[in-house]
């Protein structure tokens, strides 16, 4: 039988799976996060939301151990599970919230938020002296919150890194271990939960190879890219998921 049936994709749709795959791996190699954003966006347009999570969760757990070699020296830890504290603590609000408010309406107002303070900071608001326990848990509720009624939690752990004097490397590093943690728990859940099908494993073991591939690419922009120039790609790629999650809520995707 052709694999292609097992995937339940015809041979335009599995090349542009691949090729969505491929370019979220990239980025997520050089931005520590951001393959689930891209995946998303791109995925929506071939395959329906209910069958893109469980692939993209499954896939962010692989991606993240094949950065392991990369980043494995440059994680803070103890800001790993600083954040890791407040998510715990704002997951469930988030949570209830989603039963009181629009999707739409707080997605939207997310990517209008993170639009206006990635430009403002990219006028120079950064280098901040906050990293401390206070301003890291407050980060991780409020990343948990929003990740609770809109899946954009990472949005304020990336801007909270990118005020700080910390660097590039540390910040790329803590934020895939960061998202490591939290999409293994996600998966384990779905698992568990009766969302992951075989369908789901074919697809993502069939696409695989693209993960290292794209991880590689992304970090050698990564050691090439002085430490304003991350910032500042790290910024417009802010700026550029959020006009696509807009995008998406006025379109209907």
């Amino acid at each position: 039988m052709n694999l292609l049936n097992f995937l339940n994709l015809d041979i335009n749709n599995f090349i542009i799976f691949a090729l969505i795959i491929l370019v979220a791996s990239i980025v997520r190699g050089f931005n520590g996060f951001g393959f689930s954003a891209i995946s998303v966006s791109g995925l929506s347009f071939i395959l329906p939301a209910i069958e893109i999570v469980p692939i993209i969760l499954l896939l962010e757990v692989f991606i993240s151990i094949f950065m392991i070699p990369y980043i494995w020296n440059k994680i803070d830890w103890k800001f790993v599970f600083q954040i890791l504290i407040g998510i715990i603590v704002g997951s469930p609000i988030g949570l209830f919230l989603l039963k009181y408010l629009s999707p739409n309406i707080t997605h939207l107002i997310i990517c209008v938020v993170v639009i206006f303070f990635s430009l403002l900071l990219m006028k120079g608001y950064t280098n901040l002296k906050i990293n401390n326990l206070i301003s890291k848990v407050v980060t991780g509720i409020i990343s948990g919150i929003v990740n609770g009624f809109s899946t954009l939690g990472g949005l304020p752990v990336a801007l909270f890194l990118l005020v700080t004097s910390i660097q590039p490397a540390i910040i790329r590093g803590s934020l895939a271990a960061l998202f490591f943690l939290t999409d293994t728990y996600a998966f384990i859940l779905s698992f568990f939960g009766g969302i992951i099908d075989m369908t789901t494993i074919y697809r993502v073991f069939s696409i695989i190879i693209v993960l290292p591939l794209g991880v590689y690419i992304g970090d050698n922009f990564f050691i090439k890219a002085k430490e304003a120039t991350y910032r500042k790609v790290v910024f417009y790629f802010l700026i550029l998921i959020s006009i696509i999650g807009i995008l998406r809520i006025f379109l209907g995707q």
